[in-house]
This record gives C-alpha cells, structure tokens and sequence, in this order.
C-alpha cells in the first residue's frame, strides 16, 4: 500500500495530518523501532507516541534509520501526567524532542485534563503549549481525553481553540457528545482504541458486514471510523495485522451500515479505558 492512499484531515490552523496513523502504546521500548519500521514498510506515515509510552526514542531510532525524509512522516507525542506545571511541561517537550531527535514535533497534546490534580488548574498547562508551538517547538498542538466541559474551560480562558481532542471511541463507546463537541468547535476527533482492544471484533452486526466485504471486523470497524471522520492510529506489533489495518481503502460502507455499528453504543459500559473526570495516575506518584 502506497502512502499516497491514505488521505489526509485539515486541521484548524491550516496544517494537515494523515487520517491513518500507527500507534505504539505499550509497544516495548527495545520493540519499538522494529514496530514502526515495519509500519513504514506498509506505507504508514503517522505515527503516534506519547513521553508516558518511554518509547519515544524507538519512534526517533526508526525515522533514522528509514531514510524517510522528516517531513515526510508526521510525529505525535503527548505531555506526561507529571509534567503539568508550566516550566516543567516545557522542559518535558524539549527531552521528546532529543529522544525523537526532531527539531519539532508535528503534534503535541496534553494526555489527561487530571482535573482533580494540580488544583484543577490545566488551562495554564493549554497556554504552555500554545507557547511552545508559537515557538516553533510543535506545528500544531491540542489535548487528548477532554470532555466537553474540559475543552469550554481552555477555549473560554484562553481564547485559543486546539487542533485535535484525541478520545476514546469505538462502536462500543461512540463518544457521541465529546465528538460534537469537538466538532462546534473545528476540533478534529482522533479515536484511541479503535476497536474497543479487540472488544467488539465478535459483534454479529461487525461480523456480518465483514462477511459481506471480505474484509475482517477489524477492518470494517476502522473504515468506520474514517466513513465517519476520525484519525486513527491502530496498533500492532505483527506485520500481516499492521498491513491489514491499512488495507481499508479499497471498501465503502453505507450510510445505513454506519448508522448500524454507531447504533452498538454502550455508553459508560463500553469505555475500556478511565473516565477523563475521574483519572489521577501520575507515574511514580
């Protein structure tokens, strides 16, 4: 597959990023450059990291040593949960930085709102980063796990709306209000657990249309995600499955199809992962 094949989101500050990308949550540090090279072979471009992984310096290892040019291959990291404070998150982007061993980073985003930490206080975590992309240090910047009322708060105090939210969302948790939310706002959605960590693959409606496509559910439910707009960066680390996940462009569903899966919704029953209210883990804490 031709990286050409993916198409590409605009986001709100003009820039534009791969709708597929490959993500490498809980890929093992000594795994991951492998990971990511083997994601470059199947034509992936968008790969997407985050300082709380500690594999940040595989995904820099792999653009090293793929021979891809930098600004070819679109990098995303996201801020620990420790690194909050304003002098602390911009120390905490300059050693991603040396670890990807990038001048810039294409996307950095707050990982967790934590609003029960630091005093409630991530609005002057959200102005830090509009700071450091004035600067030079990302191209573009946003969150990741803000709810509604999260994202009201930053853009109300600040004045300055982020490029993406990037959230929970599958068929199981479709994440309706947190979506639209982003979207009055020109937020674009990128879905974390796309499929649901494997959850939904059994689903007779997933598996019914997989049948019908000669694609698997795995497939069917990532071409949903992108019938329906949202970046996804799905991750493996077996060759054939990262070149299947990609393998979901030559395929349409329906209107009545999507309606279908979005129509599996289970609300808070189908989250798999914390609830962006309640989350604290801070690494080390």
């Amino acid at each position: 597959m031709a990286s050409a094949e993916i198409p590409t989101v605009s986001l709100n500050n003009g820039t534009t990023i791969p709708q597929l990308g490959f993500g490498v949550y809980q890929v093992p540090p000594d795994e991951t450059e492998r990971a990511v090279l083997t994601a470059f072979e199947a034509g992936y471009r968008h790969i997407d990291t985050a300082q709380m992984y500690q594999n940040e310096a595989g995904v820099g290892r792999a653009l090293r040593s793929s021979g891809l040019a930098r600004e070819d291959v679109y990098i995303t990291t996201k801020l620990n949960n420790d690194s909050h404070e304003p002098a602390v998150a911009r120390a905490a982007l300059e050693q991603s930085l040396r670890e990807l061993d990038v001048e810039q980073v294409d996307l950095f985003l707050i990982h967790w709102p934590l609003p029960t930490r630091y005093g409630g206080d991530y609005v002057s975590t959200w102005r830090t980063l509009t700071e450091l992309a004035a600067e030079g240090k990302a191209a573009s910047v946003g969150v990741s796990n803000f709810h509604p009322e999260h994202l009201k708060r930053i853009v109300d105090e600040t004045g300055i709306v982020p490029a993406i939210n990037q959230i929970e969302v599958h068929p199981y948790l479709t994440n309706e209000e947190a979506r639209l939310a982003s979207g009055r706002l020109d937020v674009a959605v990128e879905a974390w657990s796309p499929i649901a960590q494997g959850a939904v693959l059994d689903d007779p409606v997933l598996v019914e249309l997989a049948e019908k496509y000669g694609k698997t559910p795995a497939q069917v439910t990532l071409r949903w995600h992108i019938e329906r707009g949202d970046i996804i960066f799905p991750k493996s680390v077996t060759p054939e499955r990262v070149k299947e996940n990609a393998d979901i462009f030559d395929f349409s569903l329906t209107a009545d199809e999507v309606n279908r899966i979005t129509g599996l919704d289970k609300g808070e029953e189908g989250r798999t992962g914390p609830n962006p209210d309640t989350f604290d883990w801070i690494p080390g804490a």
